[in-house]
């Protein structure tokens, strides 16, 4: 039987919608959890019911097991090795900003996404999250542009200076504001390493390998292996804006492809998240403010 290219673009947007549900369950049951945080409630309290709340949703593995930062955590504060990213027994208390990070697989696709938000008013998180609609603004632009990844990073960077805040993704192993992520083959069981699934580290192993044959790495930093452009495929990306003790990022899924219609060559897998986009200019995130309105 001939494949046409109907079939493949087909094949292709059913592949997306699956990822595009599985990103929409991490939005759901991030913003569930932040419902639900009041003070005294502890980062390592708001993870499990993060891991809870997502194998309640049907998921079994995981990119990454779910983070949580309170306080000056938000802006990686003082961090200098991988554990202290490990949630603590850090409390929440009233007009304390957080951050959520969960990466569940569901049905083979991954998701990696980031929520910012407070108990209670917090003035300095709700301009840090107004100043990032800048920033996925620039970097889907500058993808199209098919711009090198190491020069967007760096436009990231020139962007957040002229904001007057400070680059906290550089926190991260490798410095990366963004990593692919793909289809992961399902498990009955799926061991973890340190946090992380180890079929989604085999696969980003794979990649990182192969990519290295022919020029180009999986991860995006703002070093020598990322000076190439965008590659094709699945993205999680995720400025990070840190001001004084407070940080705020978001984190969606990139897509990229080989078209050569400026639109079809890159675009966000979701318009429609309770971040960015129009509907998150006016969203009240999780509900956190209704908290503060109702005591």
């Amino acid at each position: 039987m001939t494949t046409t290219v109907q079939d493949v673009l087909s094949e292709r947007a059913t592949e997306l919608q699956g990822f595009r549900r599985v990103q929409r369950l991490a939005y759901e049951c991030a913003e569930a959890v932040a419902a639900r945080l009041e003070p005294g409630v502890t980062e390592r309290e708001a993870a499990r019911m993060l891991r809870e709340g997502l194998r309640a949703r049907g998921v079994r593995d995981w990119f990454h097991l779910p983070f949580a930062w309170f306080g000056d955590r938000t802006a990686f504060t003082g961090f200098r090795v991988p554990l202290q990213f490990f949630p603590t027994d850090r409390r929440l208390e009233p007009g304390m900003p957080f951050i959520l990070d969960l990466a569940p697989v569901h049905e083979g696709c991954t998701a990696d996404i980031g929520y910012s938000g407070s108990l209670g008013a917090n003035p300095v998180q709700d301009r840090l999250m107004a100043d990032l609609e800048a920033h996925r603004d620039l970097i889907l632009r500058e993808v199209r542009e098919r711009r090198p990844l190491r020069e967007i990073y760096a436009d990231v960077d020139r962007l957040m200076v002229r904001q007057g805040y400070a680059n906290r993704h550089r926190a991260y192993p490798f410095g990366v504001i963004a990593h692919k992520v793909d289809r992961v083959k399902q498990r009955r069981w799926s061991p973890r390493l340190f946090g992380f699934g180890t079929q989604s580290l085999k696969g980003l192993a794979a990649d990182a390998l192969h990519g290295h044959r022919v020029g180009w790495s999986p991860l995006w930093s703002p070093y020598r292996f990322s000076d190439h452009p965008p590659q094709p495929g699945l993205w999680a990306v995720e400025p990070h804006l840190g001001f004084r003790g407070t940080g705020a990022k978001f984190e969606e899924i990139l897509v990229v492809t080989d078209s050569r219609d400026p639109e079809r060559s890159a675009f966000w897998l979701d318009d429609d998240l309770p971040w960015g986009s129009p509907r998150a200019r006016s969203f009240e995130r999780g509900g956190v403010r209704r908290w503060a309105e109702d005591k």
